[in-house]
């Protein structure tokens, strides 16, 4: 075991000015990923999908999968771009299983996706706006915290909301 020498200065990691820098990384990567999510929002704009985008990271940072809303174009009512994602990283790791990765998506998920991360054992999902007709994170439910379930996952809301939230605005102005 580590034991300092008399002489050594030893800074503990839980000084407020370490615990501040830590957070103020973790919000910086935040947002540059839900940028990355944002940009596959756009794609499935372009593509005529709901703009909802996400991106799927591991604890290193590294992308590991990024995806858009897809149900309109392959016909498939589950293609939520969170669903895309975990696919894919699935496919990648040579397991269902992803504990330790980040998932960010542009929108609070609904139940089936949150429930595909529980099941999935992601870390942490990060949303950008709230969903208040089906978000299962905070909006309606609070899935990734219901304690009679084997998994939680940490939650952070509200990364780059009004963006987020404007791009699938503007999709539904368009179309009513």
């Amino acid at each position: 075991m580590f034991a300092p020498r008399a002489d050594m200065q030893v800074r503990p990691y839980s000084s407020p000015f370490f615990i501040r820098k830590l957070i103020y990384k973790r919000m910086e990567s935040d947002s540059y990923y839900m940028g990355l999510a944002l940009e596959a929002a756009r794609e499935g704009l372009a593509a005529g999908e709901v703009p909802v985008g996400a991106v799927l990271v591991d604890e290193a940072g590294e992308v590991l999968a990024r995806a858009f809303n897809r149900p309109i174009g392959l016909h498939d009512p589950t293609a939520h771009a969170e669903i895309m994602v975990l696919r894919a990283g699935a496919r990648l790791r040579g397991n269902y299983r992803l504990p330790g990765l980040s998932l960010y998506v542009t929108i609070e998920p609904c139940i089936m996706c949150l429930g595909a991360m529980l099941a999935a054992r992601v870390r942490r999902v990060v949303f950008g706006a709230p969903d208040p007709k089906g978000g299962a994170c905070v909006s309606l439910y609070r899935l990734a915290e219901d304690a009679r379930l084997n998994h939680r996952l940490e939650v952070t809301g509200g990364v780059r909301e009004a963006e987020c939230r404007e791009l699938v605005q503007e999709f539904f102005k368009v179309r009513r």
